[in-house]
């Protein structure tokens, strides 16, 4: 019976390798697609602001420095008129040709304070396209025409596009949380995207016409929301309007201080995914073939399922060199040995996102209500 449950562990890990090689594939072309060049749409960039976040003078500066052939301005956004983040946005301005603005003290609207900032920035934007972008977001100088130009499409409402992990320092938690990204959430999303499945709206980029944000009610019913994201992408397809994944790759850049840090963090994005699609989460157990080949390795040690751990290696090496590569990252080897301790770190937080509980954002602690609402419940000490 134990050489039975072994073999069972070992093909759902033998089928995880295959779908890292689809995943790899899949990312692979998303990256070789040629970003949109026009039309250049006059834009508003939103920006909301909150702490002084390691590499945020970069990130500001990067959205600041867009080639964009259309008028744009970008709006600093932060609830409190002292918040460490305003005075790097300023000084970011000072350099800058680009108009640019800070709009900080608005009232808090709501559970969720990133969209409460969104509602102030956007009663202040000035043109008929808005682009939120989230503060540790460093994107290149074409992202900004490249996330608009598909809006000029019928039918379009709103365009997103994913991303790729950059570590904001040295450390091996801001390391392994950027591995995270460019070796599980991208690889994955690009797949979903290619088969029609994922239906993403992914939060750090999202663009839309000021009429397409009035017909679903603004920003306004997205307070309560854990996932805000996610709701403002169902609410515009509720509209019979399409949401476009563009191929434009900026930077999420991480910064994590220690263990702590870095396990709330992927627990709360696990938790909300779980929560919106229980079934998706589910299959993600694929996703982690390197825990089950061990497993079954550990149960039954032998020839059989020593092979399938070396098959599913090199699987999962040929996904991390493919994603590498078509993302023009440097670091070989040096890079490549973070993965078994990333893949096993990943495996540890799917599982625990399997059970219910609360997340952590910032300082507070929040509890998920079934509908995805968040109720604050303390905070960090």
């Amino acid at each position: 019976m134990t050489f039975y449950f072994a073999l069972l562990l070992l093909l759902v890990a033998l089928a995880g390798a295959a779908q890292a090689l689809l995943a790899r594939r899949a990312l692979r072309r998303l990256a070789a697609t040629p970003a949109p060049t026009a039309p250049a749409l006059p834009a508003s960039l939103l920006k909301p602001l909150h702490g002084n976040e390691p590499g945020l003078d970069a990130n500001l500066a990067a959205c600041l420095a867009q080639r964009h052939a259309a008028p744009y301005e970008v709006l600093f956004g932060a609830a409190d008129p002292a918040d460490a983040a305003l005075p790097v946005a300023a000084a970011a301005m000072a350099v800058s040709d680009t108009p640019a603005r800070i709009i900080s003290g608005g009232a808090v609207l709501g559970t969720n304070r990133k969209v409460s900032q969104l509602v102030h920035l956007a009663a202040g934007a000035q043109h008929p396209a808005l682009v939120v972008s989230d503060a540790d977001m460093r994107c290149p100088p074409h992202w900004l025409t490249a996330v608009t130009a598909p809006l000029a499409e019928p039918g379009v409402g709103l365009v997103t596009c994913l991303y790729r992990g950059e570590p904001a320092d040295a450390s091996a938690w801001s390391r392994l949380a950027a591995l995270g990204i460019d070796w599980h959430f991208l690889p994955n999303a690009a797949l979903g995207e290619a088969m029609g499945q994922a239906n993403g709206c992914y939060g750090a980029t999202m663009a839309l016409s000021r009429p397409t944000l009035g017909r679903i009610g603004g920003f306004e019913p997205l307070l309560p929301l854990l996932a805000d994201d996610h709701a403002l992408g169902a609410a515009v397809r509720a509209l019979g309007l399409k949401v476009v994944v563009s191929p434009v790759i900026p930077a999420h850049v991480m910064s994590e201080k220690n263990l702590t840090s870095l396990w709330n963090h992927e627990i709360r994005w696990a938790r909300t995914v779980r929560l919106l699609n229980p079934a998706g989460y589910a299959g993600l157990a694929l996703t982690h073939p390197l825990a089950w080949a061990l497993l079954a390795l550990a149960i039954a040690p032998g020839a059989l399922t020593l092979v399938g751990l070396g098959a599913v290696l090199a699987a999962r090496l040929a996904l991390a060199q493919g994603v590498d590569a078509a993302l023009a990252v440097p670091g070989g080897w040096r890079r490549w040995a973070w993965l078994p301790a990333r893949d096993l770190l990943s495996a540890a937080v799917w599982v625990a996102g399997l059970r219910r509980g609360g997340v952590v954002w910032g300082a507070e602690r929040y509890r998920l209500g079934a509908d995805g609402r968040m109720v604050e419940t303390g905070r960090e000490p």
